[in-house]
């Protein structure tokens, strides 16, 4: 399954303003909420929330990958944001977060959602994507970018 598979451009968001990471969480996941394939936005947003608690999920160089194991979805779900300023997420390397790549699973699909969540961290590993990623002017523009990487990175590997 690629990423591009998984963004489309009204789950995409470009310059999203918010001040914590909680509401740049409640905003990614009212986005996933309106999808048809969320069957309850309630315990979605409690099972994120609950593995943010369990570690952050902000893993360096200005990215967080939040992901949540769910049974309250009937497929894998993702949402991206950039934010228009960076925000404090406790990240791992104590710098501020302004990429925002949401990642929902399903427990039957586990496998799956363990490749996606590895290929979206190797591919963000890279300086020049993560520097396309806040320089994208349209949600079109991230999800062309994401094509193209994973095209490039994955036809190398």
């Amino acid at each position: 399954m690629h990423i591009t598979s998984l963004l489309h451009e009204r789950n995409v968001a470009i310059s999203l303003e918010a001040a914590t990471k909680e509401e740049a969480l409640e905003k990614l996941i009212t986005t996933l909420g309106k999808s048809p394939k969320v069957f309850d936005i309630d315990s979605l947003r409690e099972d994120v929330l609950r593995r943010e608690e369990m570690a952050t999920t902000g893993i360096g160089d200005g990215i967080a990958i939040p992901h949540a194991k769910t049974e309250v979805v009937s497929d894998i779900l993702a949402a991206f944001a950039v934010l228009k300023e960076p925000i404090d997420y406790h990240a791992l390397d104590d710098q501020p977060v302004q990429i925002i790549f949401l990642l929902i699973g399903m427990e039957s699909h586990v496998g799956t959602y363990l490749k996606i969540l590895s290929r979206v961290r190797r591919l963000t590993s890279s300086a020049s994507f993560r520097k396309r990623l806040l320089q994208a002017d349209s949600s079109k523009n991230i999800i062309e970018a994401f094509g193209e990487e994973e095209e490039r990175y994955f036809e190398m590997a």
